[in-house]
């Protein structure tokens, strides 16, 4: 018999894998160019557009046009195309117009310090920064759309929505003046929010805190001066608590809880009230221990009680009685300046007292305090204190380290002021009410979306309506110059919409009153009585509208959206704004289902930042990774929490995706030669290890559509590595080699196995199409030719497991044989090590059980040694009483041995087999591989 160095060279009909598909991604070449090839040939529209299909909308939150995107735009964006390509492969027409925020304070404020910069500020009309405003958004709009399609996010890219297009500014106003005319709208003195960098108001939605502020803080004596209700309050003194010195200038009272006990507490020669349950804080902070309690009392008995105001010598401060009072700090008395704090503007009102506000627009105080005028509101809290000192009000100063409300726009701290805005009622006829009971109608994912929600709607106040800037949405108020009153007025809405539908809202900067005032108006002094405001609407107003001007009006859209996808920050944002919209113009809410993603951070956990240089560009991950490798990152994480990305998150999905481009080019690459329609085997003729993998695909197809319906992409992702190295890199491709290179090219088993390849193929290219979007698409045009299949993975739907497939006691078996295989590997591997074989086809199996029905499957040798890689296997009944078994898995007990395989190893499998040389032409191959030979020679 001939040695394998005297063998012919039978490489040439070894049936070795070839395939054109890359064995590297090269993604940030390939990408581009299969961006192209979508756009050319509209595959993208193709695959939304499917006619005859129910529809699913999914409205795109906008984001703002005035930067680069970031990882926090990549993990929204593709969350969203996760969506859109699952909805079309679930068989859904869907169709995605991605909208734009143009008009706020970043974008004026960015195009002001330009003009600043260029000393051309003062020069510029507001008509001539609107316009620089409207380039500059356009231009950051263009940018982030190719960033988008740079992901592979499908969408309306040629009419997408922006909130400056004067059709959509037209839905604004229609909108505005629909909750006018129900009453919605009102004009009022009250305390807001306000930005004094920007000198505007805010709303809540605008407001960030900062958690490590720190103010000073001061308790104050209010000395009692007439009213006292007990003998022991002749002549003490109530004492506050504030972190606000400034507003101090501006206090008319204090507010005790009519049920909370009080005392009156003497100490040092002075009597001082407080609150009974902050007694003991007030004297360790204050320094003021060991007094006596001389009177206790409720606060209800101090109503109307008068005191001397701390600063001012002459002026008084009314004790009023509240329940927003509490005893979690302080004293449980209650500085109150009603032109600066919301429950202190409705206590005042309550009790008559103005919303006296000495602070102007840019933050500073007014005339009517001459000691502090033009003084900044914080620069002068030392002044105040000082004051205090002087007055011998102070009881004690310190600083407090705490959480604070900072502008969203401006980044620094806000004051609270009272001056006269536009306010949405959401109060009015019931209407927050109406919004908690349409979020239960509403599915919230997760479903702690659902509690965040309500908080936010129960407990927040009236939407300020107005900005005080340029670049926005004018409302279309005038004033009555008789009267200094501001109304809104639904003839002058109906000029202004028509002007706006051909012009933008430019026209009521450019315009003169006289085009928007109605005959009535005219014959009412016109022109001589009444005059434009200039107020433009909160952006989240605009943004709030968005489903009132994109899905009423696009032709290829419809209200209410079924999906609604944004980041946690906007439960107080663009989901509540769009809901009080909503309510207050339809009576329902404009979403079926809200899906809240959480932010991006680094590897640490901590926020990205440009001052902490853990800022990672998308681009700079594209151009290494490229974005399929971006795309399974997003899918990899449980986007319902904050997310983690940094090198080591990326090199191990990177990782991940090598190994699914491998497994993919693995089973393209065995089917070189197979033609479904002449090839494919019917699945009863197919192997044991066939229609297990078969089983375990259904499954894996099964479980990713059920988790994509549930959102929850990274299953999906996990699923699939899971089955790349598990079910299909261990176990099927491993004993899958032997039959595709070895058998002969149209062997039946060989062309079973490559039935099996193609199906796994073909349903694992479309399983993960939706995440990586790139990859699949260019391993579909690779598959085998198919008559019906779409050119695109991307136009086709997720694959439907025939019910035969679904082979529950396969499965159970198979546990049973992957725990034997385990063990016969270990037995080779100890083989190995006392170097009596090289691998596993050197070696044979010996397995002895009293299963019946392992017997009966172990009676497969070709199958068995197939399973176990390994050139020998026997299988034979346990004889009585023989020793306890090394193997008991799954209700079978057997044991296992190991040795080295007989006779000769074939030259051409590599397994050793006792009867080579059946041919005398072929003296070292077995009898497949002569077989083999002949038939391919032939």
């Amino acid at each position: 018999m001939a040695t394998d160095a005297a063998a012919p060279d039978y490489r040439s009909t070894v049936l070795l894998p070839k395939t054109d598909f890359p064995q590297k991604a090269n993604l940030p070449q390939r990408e581009p160019e299969r961006l192209k090839r979508w756009l050319e040939t509209g595959i993208a529209e193709r695959a939304q557009e499917q006619p005859g299909r129910p529809d699913f909308v999914m409205h795109d939150g906008p984001p703002y046009a005035n930067a680069n995107i970031h990882l926090g735009h990549v993990l929204n964006k593709v969350l969203k195309d996760f969506v859109i390509r699952l909805r079309c492969m679930s068989g859904y027409r869907v169709r995605f117009v991605p909208g734009w925020d143009c008009h706020g304070l970043p974008i004026e404020q960015k195009v002001i310090e330009d003009l600043q910069a260029k000393k051309q500020y003062a020069d510029k009309t507001p008509l001539e920064i609107r316009a620089l405003c409207h380039a500059y958004a356009n231009k950051w709009k263009n940018a982030q759309a190719e960033q988008f399609q740079r992901l592979g996010v499908m969408g309306d890219y040629e009419n997408p929505y922006m909130t400056l297009h004067p059709q959509y500014e037209v839905e604004i106003l229609r909108a505005l003046k629909v909750l006018n005319e129900r009453g919605y709208i009102y004009k009022g003195l009250k305390t807001v929010l306000w930005d004094p960098i920007f000198e505007t108001a805010l709303a809540e939605a605008e407001i960030e805190y900062e958690e490590k502020h720190v103010s000073p803080s001061v308790h104050v004596r209010f000395p009692i001066v007439s009213g006292a209700p007990l003998p022991e309050l002749a002549g003490a003194k109530v004492v506050i608590w504030t972190t606000t010195p400034w507003t101090l200038p501006a206090n008319l009272g204090i507010t005790l809880h009519p049920e909370f006990d009080y005392v009156a507490y003497r100490v040092n020669g002075e009597t001082l009230v407080v609150a009974r349950g902050l007694l003991e804080q007030f004297a360790a902070e204050t320094g003021l221990a060991g007094g006596e309690v001389v009177a206790e009392f409720k606060g209800a008995i101090m109503d109307r009680v008068r005191c001397a105001h701390p600063i001012f010598p002459g002026r008084e401060s009314l004790v009023m009685i509240g329940h927003h009072v509490n005893l979690e700090q302080g004293t449980g008395c209650v500085h109150t300046a009603p032109g600066h704090g919301a429950d202190d503007f409705a206590i005042g009102r309550e009790y008559g007292l103005e919303a006296y506000c000495p602070v102007n627009a840019k933050g500073c105080f007014d005339e009517t305090v001459p000691e502090f005028a033009g003084e900044f509101v914080f620069k002068a809290n030392a002044k105040i204190i000082e004051k205090l000192q002087r007055e011998g009000t102070l009881v004690k100063a310190g600083t407090l380290t705490h959480s604070y409300p900072y502008s969203w726009r401006s980044r620094k701290p806000v004051i609270t002021r009272a001056t006269e805005q536009w306010f949405m009622d959401v109060d009015k006829d019931g209407l927050r009410q109406k919004a908690l009971k349409s979020i239960d109608d509403v599915r919230w994912v997760p479903d702690w979306g659902y509690e965040r929600i309500v908080a936010m709607v129960t407990t927040r106040p009236d939407w300020c309506l107005s900005r005080q800037r340029h670049w926005g949405v004018p409302i279309p108020a005038l004033r009555d110059k008789q009267t200094g009153k501001s109304f809104l007025d639904a003839g002058v809405f109906e000029k202004v919409m028509g002007y706006v539908a051909t012009e933008g809202t430019d026209c009521w900067f450019g315009r003169p009153v006289e085009d928007f005032l109605t005959d009535e108006l005219k014959a009412n002094g016109g022109a001589e009585r009444y005059a434009k405001d200039f107020d433009i609407l909160d952006v989240w107003f605009e943004s709030g509208a968005s489903h009132l001007a994109v899905l009423n009006e696009h032709h290829k859209l419809s209200w209410p959206a079924d999906l609604y996808l944004e980041g946690s920050d906007q439960h107080r944002g663009w989901f509540q704004t769009s809901l009080w919209v909503s309510l207050g113009v339809k009576d329902r809410p404009p979403f079926k289902t809200v899906l809240t993603h959480g932010f991006v951070l680094d590897e640490k956990g901590q926020a990205m930042s440009k001052s902490l240089g853990n800022v990672i560009p998308p681009e700079t991950v594209i151009s290494k990774f490229g974005a399929d490798v971006l795309r399974m990152w997003v899918a990899s994480e449980d986007y319902r929490r904050d997310v983690k990305i940094g090198g080591g998150h990326m090199e191990q999905v990177a990782e991940n995706y090598r190994r699914f481009r491998n497994t993919v080019r693995f089973l393209l690459s065995n089917l070189f030669d197979f033609a479904p329609e002449r090839d494919a085997v019917p699945y009863e003729r197919l192997a044991e290890d066939d229609r297990w993998i078969l089983a375990e695909l259904s499954r894996l197809v099964r479980t990713s559509v059920a988790a994509y319906d549930a959102y929850e992409f990274h299953r999906v992702y996990h699923a699939m590595n899971e089955f790349c190295v598990s079910q299909l890199g261990k176990v099927y491709l491993d004993c899958a080699k032997d039959r595709l290179y070895c058998s002969a090219p149209d062997d039946a088993e060989r062309r079973a196995c490559q039935t099996v390849l193609h199906e796994l193929a073909k349903a694992m290219l479309k399983v993960y199409a939706p995440i990586a979007a790139f990859t699949c698409e260019e391993a579909w045009e690779f598959l085998p030719a198919e008559p019906g299949r779409p050119e695109s993975v991307h136009l086709d739907v997720f694959p439907k497991p025939p019910r035969q497939w679904d082979d529950t006691e396969l499965l159970d078996r198979w546990k049973m044989l992957l725990a034997l295989r385990d063990a016969a590997n270990r037995r080779v591997e100890a083989l190995r090590a006392a170097k009596e074989v090289g691998g596993n086809p050197d070696a044979k199996i010996v397995l002895e059980t009293e299963s019946e029905p392992l017997l009966k499957l172990a009676a497969d040798t070709e199958f068995m040694k197939r399973l176990v890689i390994v050139s020998g296997f026997e299988a034979r009944r346990s004889a009585p009483g023989e020793p306890e078994p090394e193997l008991e898995a799954f209700g079978v007990k057997a044991r296992l041995s190991a040795a080295p395989a007989d006779g000769a190893k074939c030259v051409r499998c590599r397994t050793y087999h006792t009867n080579l040389g059946t041919d005398p032409n072929h003296p070292a191959l077995c009898v497949r591989c002569t077989g083999a030979v002949r038939r391919v020679v032939a």
